[in-house]
C-alpha cells in the first residue's frame, strides 16, 4: 500500500513546516557549486507545495532564508536572491492555478528591492486564494520573531494600551509573525540534521518532528506523504497520559 492511499483524510495536519536542508551537500556530491543545489531544489518545492495542497493542508511554511544566512559568502547570497526573484515570478501562475495564497514572514525589509517587489506582487495576485496558504520564511529566525513581538508588545504597554498583568501566552502570540495561523503540527527536516535551527521557536513547542536523511533536492511528493503518514501514526499527548486521551 502506498503512503498516499494509507493517509487518513480526516486527520491532515493543519500546518506543516519544512526546513529545506542539504542543497549545498547535494551539489557538492555532484561536483557542482552550492547554487546548483539551490536551483535543483525548485522541483522539491513544487512537489511539496502541490502535495500539501492536494491533501488539504491549510498552511505550509518553508524555511527559505534565515537571518543567519546573510552571513554566507556574498556571491552565494546574491545568487540566492536572484533565484528567489526568478522562482517567485515563474511559480506565481501555478499558485493561481492551484488556488494557493502566498504569504511571507520575516524581516523582509532586508531583502533586495527587486525581491520585495516580486514578493509583494505575488502576494497581491494570490491574495484571494482559498486553498493552501504557502508561507515563505525569508530573513527569518525564531529569536528575531520573539524579539520583535516583545518589542511591539512593550510599545503597547508603554502607550497604556496593554496592562502588564494582561501579558500572557495568548497575547504574545498575537504579535508573532505567524499571528492568525495555527502552530505547526508537523515539522519536516531533510538532510538528517536533528535540530530546529532557530526556526519558529515559540510555535514548535508541541510540534511532531520528522527527520529524513534525504537531501532537499531529492525530496518529492511521495516523501511528503510518508511524513504525513508517520505523523498520523503518532500519539499526541500534550503533556497528558495515554490513559487520559482514551477517556471519552
Amino acid at each position: 500500500m502506498s503512503a498516499r492511499s494509507a493517509i487518513d483524510s480526516a486527520r491532515i495536519p493543519a500546518h506543516v513546516a519544512v526546513i529545506m536542508d542539504g542543497n549545498g551537500r547535494w551539489a557538492k556530491k555532484r561536483g557542482g557549486l552550492r547554487i546548483f543545489g539551490h536551483q535543483s531544489a525548485i522541483t522539491a518545492v513544487r512537489d511539496t507545495v502541490e502535495a500539501a495542497a492536494e491533501l488539504g493542508v491549510q498552511y505550509l511554511t518553508l524555511y527559505a532564508f534565515s537571518t543567519e544566512n546573510w552571513g554566507r559568502p556574498k556571491h552565494e547570497v546574491m545568487a540566492l536572491m536572484q533565484l528567489l526573484v526568478h522562482t517567485i515570478r515563474q511559480e506565481t501562475p501555478t499558485l493561481l492555478k492551484n488556488n494557493i495564497r502566498l504569504q511571507a514572514i520575516g524581516d523582509t525589509s532586508q531583502l533586495p528591492d527587486a525581491c520585495q517587489r516580486e514578493l509583494a506582487e505575488a502576494m497581491e495576485l494570490t491574495a484571494a486564494g482559498s486553498g493552501t496558504t504557502l508561507v515563505l520564511a525569508l530573513s527569518y529566525s525564531g529569536r528575531w520573531d520573539l524579539a520583535q513581538a516583545a518589542r511591539r508588545l512593550a510599545e503597547e504597554v508603554a502607550a497604556g494600551n496593554v496592562q502588564p498583568a494582561e501579558v500572557g501566552e495568548d497575547l504574545l502570540a498575537r504579535y508573532l509573525a505567524t499571528a492568525g495561523m495555527p502552530d505547526p503540527e508537523l515539522l519536516i527536516r531533510t538532510s538528517g540534521e536533528q535540530r530546529i535551527s532557530n526556526f519558529l521557536l515559540w510555535q514548535l513547542a508541541y510540534t511532531e518532528l520528522y527527520i529524513t536523511e534525504l537531501l532537499w533536492p531529492d525530496f518529492r511528493r511521495e516523501h511528503f506523504y510518508e511524513a504525513v503518514l508517520a505523523y498520523q501514526r503518532r500519539e499526541r499527548r500534550f503533556g497528558k497520559t495515554s490513559e487520559q486521551l482514551t477517556v471519552s
